[in-house]
């Protein structure tokens, strides 16, 4: 008698040209769905995993944050969708110093994104603006430096721009002013300088938006003071 896969292969054999070459269609198309499922997971669970490599964790919060697993939806404060994409991000007040990665970026279907009252350095990757789902980006409370990047003008979704109550500086970049669905901005307490824009989502937001930056002036008068060249930021 002979085995299962010599059986097998004399069924193949006998098929006809045309059954072996659908045969072999449906074969590779089981193999590529079966291949690309996890692509998502996977990559998603890169990004972050490349954030708990950046930062440091005293209180082990990040602790079930298994490299090794299929998809990162397991992981404390990893919130999914029921396609398995990450969500949300809940680390705030978590002590995690640092910096932010750019890899981050790659959380397509990304919501919310909270990291406040932690101890993070460095700038905002401006790949942040690549999540196109982003609804809440709060920052506030840490001790980022460098430029609001202006490629977060691009998540045409967000509602809720935390960055007060860190190091920030530079200029407010104009282009935030096409966030149209922006309900909250807070971007006190840092060293922005220039001119407060006052054009598009920004006409509705009052003076507590911007408070205690010392170079920060405004608000910008439109056709009086000049967007790049009002204000100090010498």
């Amino acid at each position: 008698m002979g085995s299962p896969s010599s059986s097998c292969a004399q069924r193949f054999r006998s098929c006809t040209p045309a059954m072996a070459i659908c045969l072999l269609f449906h074969l590779a198309l089981l193999m590529l769905s079966s291949s690309s499922a996890p692509t998502h997971a996977n990559s998603e669970g890169e990004a972050l995993y490349a954030l708990r490599r950046a930062v440091k964790d005293p209180d082990g919060v990040l602790e079930s944050w298994d490299p090794t697993l299929v998809d990162p939806c397991t992981w404390f404060h990893v919130t999914c969708d029921g396609d398995n994409r990450v969500t949300r991000l809940d680390l705030g007040n978590a002590k995690l110093s640092g910096s932010l990665v750019p890899e981050l970026g790659k959380l397509e279907r990304l919501q919310y994104l909270e990291l406040y009252m932690n101890y993070l350095e460095g700038p905002i990757p401006k790949e942040l603006g690549g999540l196109k789902s982003l609804v809440s980006l709060d920052l506030y409370r840490n001790n980022l430096t460098g430029s609001i990047p202006a490629s977060l003008s691009k998540l045409s979704n967000l509602k809720f721009l935390r960055l007060n109550g860190n190091s920030l500086s530079g200029r407010i970049p104009r282009e935030l002013t096409k966030l149209g669905n922006l309900k909250i901005l807070n971007v006190s307490n840092n060293d922005l300088c220039g001119t407060i824009p006052t054009s598009g989502s920004f006409s509705k937001f009052s003076e507590e938006s911007y408070v205690n930056n010392p170079r920060l002036e405004g608000p910008e008068l439109m056709g009086f003071v000049r967007y790049d060249t009002g204000g100090s930021c010498d």
